[in-house]
């Protein structure tokens, strides 16, 4: 039992000797060797339309994002949209993919509790361009606490967009 006990006790006493005292450098090295045991990145937003040309045409037209994508089919494509990809989706795509269903946007309904948001430098010029190609007015442009401007929008589908400005940390 004592063998047992000086044994645990030295291999604690070594492993610690191999940790770094500093705790921040400790929370780093944890998270990098997490990000090494999962090789995973938030790539994709999918939203399920009806009609996946007029949803992209309208992101250009609204917004100014090119098409990426677009099946010959029609039933997916994407959008540039910075780091992550905004893609489309059909209906009976989600259905396919869905076997028990899913609810579907619906611009006469209350929106989904998710959103998409843009950020701008010019809120209230890209929520002006998006409202005269399509985009249904929400919530007015408004400051909050801490500095940051945001306005809300339906696109064609219904699904909330925020425009926003970039939130300013303290450095």
């Amino acid at each position: 039992m004592k063998f047992w006990v000086l044994s645990i006790s030295l291999i604690m006493v070594i492993s610690c000797k191999n940790k770094v005292n500093n705790p921040e450098k400790s929370i780093v090295d944890n998270h990098e060797l997490k990000t090494k045991e999962m090789d995973i990145q938030y790539a994709y937003t999918i939203l399920y339309v009806k009609d996946i040309p007029r949803t992209i045409e309208f992101y250009k037209e609204a917004f100014g994002f090119e098409k990426k994508f677009l099946t010959p089919e029609n039933d997916y494509g994407e959008i540039i949209s910075g780091k992550t990809t905004i893609a489309f989706a059909n209906i009976e795509l989600g259905n396919s993919n869905f076997k028990k269903g899913f609810l579907e946007s619906n611009l006469n309904e209350k929106p989904f509790g998710i959103e998409l948001a843009f950020t701008t430098s010019e809120v209230e010029k890209v929520m002006e361009r998006a409202i005269k190609n399509g985009a249904i007015l929400l919530e007015e442009t408004v400051t909050k606490p801490w500095g940051q401007q945001v306005g809300y929008l339906r696109d064609l589908n219904g699904f909330i967009i925020e425009i926003c400005t970039p939130i300013q940390t303290a450095e």
